[in-house]
């Protein structure tokens, strides 16, 4: 599976041959809609991907597909609830507010869909990456140390800053900062401000800072894309899913 190209990943995902599925749970009982994409053979480990602020969409079932393709169970989760896909940037935007503003419901939400996860039979060793919106939650769990079995974080153009009162242990998984040199809205002063704290933490971690690309530089088929950032950055997740979750 290795010798596949980025390309022909992201054509192979993009195909009505996808092998995965929508998966309805609940929390607490309200209904939410995650996605799972199984690996064909015996997988190497799960990632728990958590998605951007318009909720879970093509995107992240593409991004799945192609986790599954490379011996990988990926779950996306969903943090919105069921049918509850925002396309106005206002909308976008409050859904995110609400969970910045209640931390304790979105450690909770992302906990859920790692369990729900598991339940569908998903590899325990697992590593939570996340996109934009999606990159702060996975910070934010790395930040708790709620979760077990986890062996590593990522985030892609994601929101670095940490909140007052909070801060990295020691025992952190390794974690990986994918960010755009031309990124407006994530300033580098929030990577450098994160890599101090991970240092005087001790935590292991690895910063990427891709040249020309901006927010959101890895969302296929959009005026941001760019190529070249989006593959190194995955050529970057790919190596520490290899280092957490080596071949059994």
């Amino acid at each position: 599976m290795r010798p596949l190209t980025f390309l022909t990943l992201a054509a192979l995902a993009s195909t009505a041959q996808a092998d995965g599925r929508e998966i309805d749970y609940r929390v607490n009982d309200e209904a939410f809609t995650g996605y799972f994409a199984p690996a064909d053979e015996s997988p190497r480990g799960t990632v728990l991907i958590v998605h951007d602020w318009d909720g879970l969409t093509d995107y992240e079932r593409r991004r799945a597909e192609m986790l599954a393709e490379q011996g990988y169970d990926a779950f996306a989760l969903d943090l919105y609830g069921q049918g509850n896909r925002p396309v106005e940037t206002d909308a976008k935007k409050a859904e995110t507010a609400k969970l910045y503003q209640d931390r304790e419901r979105m450690r909770e939400l992302t906990l859920a869909g790692l369990a729900e996860a598991r339940a569908q039979g998903a590899a325990t060793p697992t590593v939570v990456m996340g996109y934009c919106f999606g990159g702060a939650v996975a910070l934010e769990l790395a930040r708790s140390g709620a979760a077990e079995d986890v062996h590593g974080y990522a985030t892609f153009h994601g929101g670095l800053a940490t909140p007052e009162g909070q801060g990295y242990g020691p025992d952190t998984p390794p974690i990986l900062i994918a960010h755009g040199g031309a990124d407006e809205a994530i300033p580098l002063e929030d990577v450098t401000s994160l890599a101090r704290q991970l240092e005087g933490a001790g935590v292991d971690y690895e910063i990427g800072i891709y040249s020309g690309a901006p927010h959101a530089f890895t969302v296929l088929d959009t005026d941001r894309y760019r190529q070249r950032a989006d593959e190194r950055s995955w050529s970057a997740f790919m190596a520490l899913l290899d280092e957490v979750l080596p071949q059994q």
